[in-house]
């Protein structure tokens, strides 16, 4: 956790954003029996890493949260206690896992919303888990405080009783063309489509699973632009800090698109967002919506903008094409 944070500071100091998220861990992380202990260091640490001095002379902000245990888990209300309790004014939302149902989300937020303003600000991130949880995602993906869906992996094989075989948890090679792994299994796959579709379908943001192969960075770019250009995730789990340059990088846009998207946006302004023609090809306000999107991710995974369209985010213009 510490060399995750220190590498966000540094990454947000390099590319002048914060390119990704910090998830302190109290579910995983924690030994049996040192749940309390762990859940003050998880404290500790989110406090500190909003205090950095270099980030704040740099006008920066960064993004940190906590996964808690699961609702119905004997630590989950000493979690909330404790890290909501101790540092909600550090945390940029709280994680969980496990989320079965709207009524496993209605009894977190009922218990994080009792400790007052700045923990009932917190946005929730869910783990879906299991297929009933794969069932109930679009509600669970409706519900008004979820910010992110993320896919648990290792929780969703092992809970098929080995009718999933291990497989499934890794990637094969890209010489293998017949083993089932996390992007070939049906099951595995048509679970992560509906997770994303149900995100996508009420504006919520669907991350991707980890790669457990970290030392394979061949697997873990072909895994990442995957899961970014064929299942519609616009972020990804990582479980080493090894593999968060190649996991930004992958779901960055082409330097190519990047420079499409300026060019069309750039005529677009300059027709009061009327219909335009670039290159022979007409653009009008719902490709220019698409447009927009591919300068966000190029801006939030620190791609360069040219600098016909960099003063829409250096002068904080929200642009809204309806």
């Amino acid at each position: 956790m510490v060399k995750s944070l220190q590498l966000q500071a540094d990454m947000t100091l390099e590319f002048g954003a914060c390119v990704f998220d910090v998830t302190l861990d109290c579910e995983d992380g924690a030994p049996v029996g040192g749940e309390f202990d762990h859940a003050n260091m998880v404290v500790a640490l989110a406090n500190v890493a909003q205090a950095a001095p270099d980030l704040i002379a740099a006008g920066l902000s960064r993004r940190v949260g906590a996964r808690l245990h699961a609702v119905d888990h004997p630590a989950f209300l000493q979690d909330v206690q404790t890290v909501v309790g101790g540092a909600a004014k550090a945390l940029s939302y709280v994680m969980l896992p496990k989320v079965e149902s709207v009524a496993d989300l209605d009894v977190a937020a009922s218990a994080i919303d009792a400790l007052g303003a700045a923990a009932r600000a917190l946005p929730l991130h869910v783990l879906i888990e299991s297929p009933a949880a794969v069932h109930r995602v679009f509600d669970i993906a409706a519900h008004p405080r979820v910010q992110s869906v993320s896919f648990g992996l290792m929780d969703f094989v092992s809970s098929h009783g080995g009718a999933i075989p291990a497989a499934a948890m890794g990637v094969r090679a890209a010489s293998d063309a017949e083993t089932l792994d996390q992007f070939h299994h049906p099951l595995v796959v048509r679970a992560k489509a509906e997770i994303a579709s149900a995100c996508h379908a009420f504006g919520k943001v669907p991350s991707h699973c980890v790669v457990t192969e970290f030392k394979d960075v061949s697997a873990l770019i072909r895994s990442a632009r995957f899961a970014s250009r064929a299942l519609g995730y616009t972020r990804m789990w990582s479980i080493h800090p090894d593999q968060i340059r190649p996991i930004v990088q992958a779901f960055a846009p082409e330097q190519r698109e990047v420079e499409q998207a300026a060019r069309i946006l750039e005529a677009a302004a300059g027709a009061d967002w009327g219909p335009v023609s670039v290159g022979g090809v007409l653009h009008d306000r719902a490709s220019y919506r698409f447009f927009w999107q591919v300068l966000e991710r190029a801006h939030a995974t620190g791609v360069a903008l040219p600098d016909t369209v960099a003063g829409f985010f250096a002068s904080a213009v929200s642009l809204e094409v309806q």
